[in-house]
């Protein structure tokens, strides 16, 4: 590495109440560094799988959640907010006793796929460069265009009426407060989100992720490399490619790669004989590699 400051990965268990930013800065006041960036926002009310870059990881965090998500999420049938979620105000009531688990389940079906999705005015989503949820807080009308998300399956967990349980898998992109507004809406009651946990965001599971105490806790008994995923797993979906001493000069000192066996990809990790991150490769002439990102400094000796 380019120097001994921290660098990897942490798979935060997000609490309730905090924003992903507010982790980011936790973070950094626990481990004394200020390069630290978050992956996949969650929402304050959500919990669960919040992927944390650290040091020169930061660079990683365009490449580390590919894959689908996914989330359980609970929700109250017959009460409709602005937000979509219980942080926020309520705009509409209905009785929703009638609603019986095979309407739902026949509402939850709908959703199962390809599908055109309205994104929640209250949300990070920027206009003309500000953030719907400010716009919207200032009384402005908003209106947040539908854009195509997947959404792989809805598993009903739990119907206890008005509550019920969903998990969902889904891609990049999906509100699930949307979702849930939605299947009120094909019910004709309303609905809103009461809690939310994202279990898992691509190859990242909730079952790994650690509390922010815990985090705290290792990094006082100078225990951080237990907790800390090295720079190869936020990779580890890309293709591989295993450089020799001669590949690695090249690729540390921003020249081309030769690669003639190689088949070609988009996006290439470049590792040593160790399995150790070295670079980011993309094509570029027949049978090259250039470096897009470099993350070692040491040359090897020949």
């Amino acid at each position: 590495m380019t120097n001994n400051l921290p660098a990897g990965i942490l798979n935060i268990n997000k609490p309730a109440g905090l924003t992903s930013h507010d982790v980011v800065q936790r973070v950094r006041h626990i481990l004394g560094i200020k390069k630290v960036g978050h992956s996949g926002t969650l929402d304050p009310l959500a919990t669960g799988v919040l992927l944390v870059a650290v040091g020169q990881a930061t660079r990683l965090i365009e490449y580390i959640t590919p894959g689908e998500k996914v989330y359980h999420a609970t929700f109250a049938l017959g009460v409709e907010t602005d937000t979509f979620d219980s942080d926020g105000e309520i705009t509409a009531t209905a009785d929703p006793t009638a609603i019986t688990r095979n309407d739902l389940q026949h509402a939850i079906s709908q959703f199962i796929g390809d599908i055109q999705q309205v994104p929640p005015v209250f949300s990070a989503l920027k206009k003309n460069g500000v953030p719907l949820y400010r716009l919207a807080r200032q009384g402005k009308t908003v209106e947040a265009p539908p854009r195509a998300v997947h959404i792989g399956a809805i598993n009903l967990l739990a119907f206890d009426t008005p509550h019920a349980k969903i998990s969902v898998t889904c891609g990049a992109g999906t509100y699930i407060r949307s979702l849930v507004h939605d299947i009120g809406q094909v019910l004709g009651v309303g609905a809103h989100l009461t809690e939310l946990v994202r279990v898992a965001n691509g190859r990242w599971h909730i079952n790994d992720a650690i509390t922010l105490d815990a985090l705290a806790q290792a990094a006082a008994d100078g225990q951080l490399s237990c907790v800390l995923q090295p720079l190869e797993k936020a990779v580890a979906h890309l293709p591989t490619l295993k450089l020799s001493p001669a590949q690695i000069r090249a690729a540390i000192t921003g020249q081309r790669v030769a690669a003639p066996n190689f088949a070609p990809a988009p996006i290439i990790a470049g590792v040593d004989e160790h399995g150790k991150l070295v670079a980011i490769l993309v094509p570029a002439e027949k049978n090259q590699l250039k470096p897009k990102k470099v993350f070692q400094s040491i040359v090897p000796s020949a």
